[in-house]
């Protein structure tokens, strides 16, 4: 994460991307990272997937978010990576905006396809995850290899909650 040539290629490309863009329009995408953008977003299924009686799917969405922070405090601190802008700052990998958008999206998707909605909110939490991560690169805030990191951290602390709402989905079997 700190030498070599995967390093090296996620210093060109970040060297190549961070700045670019509209301030504000990157500024904006770096933002739905944060816990006051996307822990809204989550609450509001989490009480959807309540209001249809769902149970077990909520709880594992609340406590996939509830791990976000407990893994990557650690990672940051273990891995040590310096900042894109300031090498004099570290703890750069993984992004915890980008594990919290996409836990936090990527959970909201799962809890409305539990509740028996049809397949488009995973794509839309698959953007709102991406553009986050573009954002925080174009802004400077991390490394591509940061945000994809992040990203494959997500899908792993989802990983039981697709697994539930896959289950809740199924249909029983009717005897004839």
């Amino acid at each position: 994460m700190t030498h070599g040539p995967l390093w090296r290629a996620d210093v060109r490309l970040d060297r190549a991307l961070a700045g670019a863009g509209p301030r504000r329009i990157t500024e904006f995408l770096a933002d739905l990272g944060t816990t006051r953008v996307a822990l809204p977003v989550l609450a509001a299924a989490v009480t959807y997937a309540l209001w249809r009686r769902l149970r077990a799917a909520p709880l594992a969405a609340v406590l996939a978010m509830g791990a976000v922070p407990l893994v990557v405090v650690p990672l940051k601190a273990w891995i040590d990576r310096p900042a894109p802008l300031d090498a004099a700052l570290s703890g750069y990998f993984p992004s915890g905006h980008t594990a919290t958008a996409a836990v936090a999206y990527g959970g909201a998707a799962l809890l409305l396809r539990a509740g028996g909605h049809t397949r488009w909110p995973v794509p839309v939490a698959g953007v709102l995850t991406g553009i986050t991560g573009i954002g925080l690169v174009l802004r400077g805030y991390h490394w591509p290899l940061d945000v994809v990191g992040s990203v494959c951290l997500g899908v792993l602390l989802l990983g039981p909650l697709w697994w539930i709402g896959r289950r809740s989905r199924r249909s029983p079997v009717r005897p004839r």
